[in-house]
């Protein structure tokens, strides 16, 4: 098994705040006491005392933590909230542990085809490890941001736009496929961010589209495979009617047709189907063979 690295939160216990107060409170009428009495060195010592007990002071607010550290030396963290009191040379520097969000602003970025899009993203972060986020790295929200932006360009060039020739597949795409890509988005960040002490919660796409230099180019496209899958199903149907409509016709014994009559009802139902306007009834008063 291999050694883990770096600064590990451990707790650390401070005293009760409230304690040491009703403590420093009580010590004030001795010293008037000792004012009064004219006792300079129990003054002195007890004014000592206060002072002592005074810079040992901090407080702590729900989901903040103190790290504390002892000439450089890390002690441990307390999470405990309110006033609290700890050894005067004890450094205290807080940490807020609650949720956070950041925005990732819209990059330019290339997907699995090659073509730019722009893509943003928002991710919900919190410190999870307090030693991690002070001691192993420099600034720990910079750090996140600038992870945050470097995950959410790998994650894109992971994946393709859209589906484009191939509708049907089953293919994880950025467009149709957020919340798959969103985890995926989150699971990177999560492995990127381990040695700052950051929990990731949550990882959202915010924006998808294309670049502005291709938007109007992928844009006909689109059209044009809408429009071509609207024929396609419109031919589709044509033929099923056709079909039901011949074998109605033979079944009855409503006409009697030979193949080339049949292949004129055939084109002309094909005409009336799957015309895009209106079609005019035309009456034919010969006959096919004159």
């Amino acid at each position: 098994m291999s050694e883990r690295k770096g600064n590990f939160e451990k707790p650390y216990r401070t005293m009760n705040g409230i304690a040491m107060l009703m403590l420093l409170i009580a010590l004030l009428p001795v010293i008037a006491l000792g004012v009064f009495i004219r006792l300079p060195v129990l003054v002195f010592g007890l004014v000592f005392v206060v002072l002592f007990i005074a810079a040992g002071f901090f407080m702590l607010q729900p989901n903040t933590a103190g790290v504390l550290t002892l000439f450089g030396d890390y002690l441990g963290t307390e999470r405990t909230p309110g006033l609290r009191w700890t050894w005067p040379w004890n450094h205290r520097k807080r940490v807020s542990v609650r949720a956070r969000n950041h925005s990732v602003q819209t990059l330019k970025v290339n997907d699995k085809r090659g073509n730019p899009v722009e893509i943003g993203a928002v991710v919900v972060w919190r410190v999870e490890d307090t030693a991690h986020a002070i001691f192993d790295v420099d600034d720990f929200e910079q750090f996140v941001h600038v992870q945050s932006e470097s995950a959410v360009r790998h994650v894109a060039t992971r994946y393709n736009y859209d589906e484009y020739e191939d509708p049907d597949s089953q293919e994880v795409t950025l467009r149709a496929g957020a919340d798959i890509v969103a985890e995926a988005l989150r699971e990177e960040l999560q492995v990127r961010v381990q040695l700052a002490g950051v929990r990731i919660g949550e990882a959202k796409l915010t924006h998808l589209a294309y670049a502005p230099e291709i938007a109007g180019a992928m844009l006909r496209r689109q059209q044009a495979e809408a429009v071509i899958a609207a024929r396609a199903k419109i031919v589709h149907g044509a033929v099923s009617m056709v079909e039901m409509a011949l074998r109605d016709l033979s079944e009855k014994n409503v006409v009697e047709l030979d193949d080339e009559r049949r292949a004129a009802m055939v084109s002309n139902l094909m005409v009336v189907l799957c015309s895009e306007r209106d079609t005019q009834p035309i009456v034919n008063t010969g006959t096919l063979y004159t």
